[in-house]
């Protein structure tokens, strides 16, 4: 069990995560030359591509990226809950345009490692001298038995922000006083480990505000989960029976859904639902799969330091799609990662061996919308993953008072106004 954040040790710990970027940069300011192209433009590739952009010598940056905004994940559980609006999550790519990164909106449909050749969609073909891939992650269609591409449009999972953000929204809106809603959470990994803990938190606040009368249940594929004790306590001062928990070894762990009668079953029982929730199982976005970079987990094998892929050279994976160690699939942490791999990338096109970072990350949970809880880690390379440092994170007290609560639910805007503005801003 992790102690409690000691803010000093944490505040250490993120300066030396920042040093990554910092140390490294006399290294390369003689200048670097190269092409570098990015696959994918969420919080870890956007930064991959600014920190890239600002790098001393004759370095050209592509970011291929189909969508011409991008809509975050983190606080779309607030948009869920009837708490913000949408277009508070959409994002432009004007200002790395701006910096000198050309942004080519079109998708990747192959990667040729041999030839260091992405082609994208309307057939034409880019060169690099390193590629980076930060897709993110796709949907296990095949995860779940019942649960495909149309049963999402009737059990929205909303785990990719936009339209199915907003379906669950309006069928939240739409039921009736007295319905019941049922939430499914995977096993890992999976993006955001604590983020079906601050959806159910934000949903039973919606209903205890506007449908008092609903129950919230959450059928959860684990025993364990991301600042459990602080989410469980707080359930139980905020929402008491209107919100249920069933765990893995209480029967939690879906096995099959039937979206045409709205059915979710367990190995010992079935649930009716209202509107249903279903976060299925997770991969790494679909063109990791086609640059080969993809173990039989789905996910991406990579070496800690440089971020390089451990099954194709010159092709390096950060953020959700990485399989990162002790780091959790989050923005912060691939915000970090990004920094991280954008150095290491420079350097070695500089022919030089990359430094060992120190990476930081704070995931923010809402459970109310002036209570906030907060987990930290600092990581560094070790025995070829990145593992914990230990005593440098912990998470929220148990025991903190509603001020401290509130204040933390303050420090969660903050770090979303600051991150945002920092990669898209």
């Amino acid at each position: 069990m992790k102690r409690k954040i000691d803010r000093r040790t944490f505040v250490a710990g993120a300066a030396a995560g920042a040093s990554a970027a910092v140390l490294a940069r006399p290294a390369i300011a003689q200048g670097v030359s190269g092409n570098v192209v990015i696959i994918g433009g969420g919080f870890a590739g956007s930064t991959c591509a600014r920190v890239l952009s600002s790098v001393p010598g004759n370095l050209k940056v592509t970011l291929i990226e189909p969508n011409e905004i991008y809509t975050a994940c983190p606080f779309s559980n607030l948009v869920i809950a009837g708490l913000r609006d949408l277009h508070q999550q959409e994002f432009g790519y004007e200002q790395l345009a701006f910096r000198g990164v050309k942004v080519v909106h079109a998708s990747a449909s192959a990667v040729d490692a041999d030839k260091k050749q992405v082609t994208l969609s309307d057939g034409t073909s880019l060169s690099y001298d390193r590629l980076i891939v930060a897709p993110g992650i796709d949907i296990r269609w095949d995860g779940l038995p019942g649960y495909n591409e149309a049963a999402a449009n009737l059990m929205p999972h909303a785990w990719k922000a936009g339209p199915q953000t907003i379906l669950l929204r309006q069928q939240l809106e739409a039921m009736e006083d007295g319905g019941v809603v049922v939430m499914t959470s995977p096993e890992n990994p999976f993006r955001c480990p604590p983020g079906p803990y601050e959806r159910a938190s934000l949903i039973a606040n919606y209903l205890k505000t506007k449908k008092p009368k609903s129950k919230l249940l959450l059928l959860d594929s684990k025993d364990v989960f991301s600042k459990q004790r602080l989410f469980l306590n707080a359930w139980k001062e905020l929402y008491g029976d209107l919100l249920e928990w069933v765990s893995l070894s209480s029967g939690g762990k879906v096995t099959s859904v039937d979206p045409q009668t709205m059915v979710l079953k367990t190995d010992f029982a079935t649930y009716k639902a209202n509107v249903a929730n279903v976060i299925p199982p997770q991969k790494a976005g679909h063109i990791a799969e086609l640059a080969g970079v993809t173990d039989r987990s789905g996910w991406c094998p990579i070496d800690p330091v440089s971020f390089e892929s451990r099954l194709r050279p010159g092709i390096h994976v950060v953020g959700d799609a990485a399989i990162a160690g002790a780091m959790p699939k989050s923005a912060f942490a691939a915000n970090a990662q990004a920094k991280a791999c954008a150095v290491a990338v420079a350097m070695m096109l500089a022919d030089k061996v990359p430094v060992e970072p120190r990476l930081i990350n704070t995931c923010y949970s809402l459970v109310a919308p002036d209570y906030g809880i907060t987990v930290a880690g600092v990581y560094k390379p070790t025995n070829g993953q990145l593992l914990d440092i230990p005593g440098a994170g912990g998470t929220s007290p148990l025991d903190a008072s509603a001020d401290f609560r509130k204040q933390e639910a303050v420090y969660a805007s903050g770090w979303f106004r600051t991150i945002t503005a920092e990669v898209f801003g």
